[in-house]
């Protein structure tokens, strides 16, 4: 069993992974984003929760108003994007699976499929 307080500070974060999965915090300022257009995970989906603030998501060129309580599932290759369109921290836990980053921040190369 694994366990973790998270604390959303500013930034990107790995909470923790295993093999088949990982969990990370994100907080965007105001005004900030993560990602471009051409931001794309190669071998990982990405289930995105939103704690608190609101923002957009670009996916696909298709735009997603997140805020508090949004679940959104961004699919491997998927080109995402997302802006912090609040006055407030945007905070979201994302979910990969396989992990999609080192316990750095690096992403990963695309995990081999089954």
């Amino acid at each position: 069993m694994k366990h973790a307080r998270l604390r959303f500070g500013r930034g990107f974060r790995v909470a923790f992974s295993n093999r088949r999965a990982q969990m990370a915090e994100m907080v965007i300022e105001p005004g900030g984003s993560e990602g471009d257009r051409q931001n794309r995970h190669r071998g990982a989906d990405q289930w995105l929760y939103v704690v608190s603030g609101t923002g957009m998501a670009l996916v696909n060129e298709r735009r997603i108003r997140l805020r508090a309580g949004v679940l959104l599932l961004i699919e491997r290759r998927d080109r995402h994007q997302i802006t912090n369109t609040g006055r407030g921290l945007l905070r979201t836990l994302n979910c990969y699976t396989p992990p999609a980053y080192s316990g750095s921040g690096e992403e990963l190369p695309a995990a081999r499929r089954s």
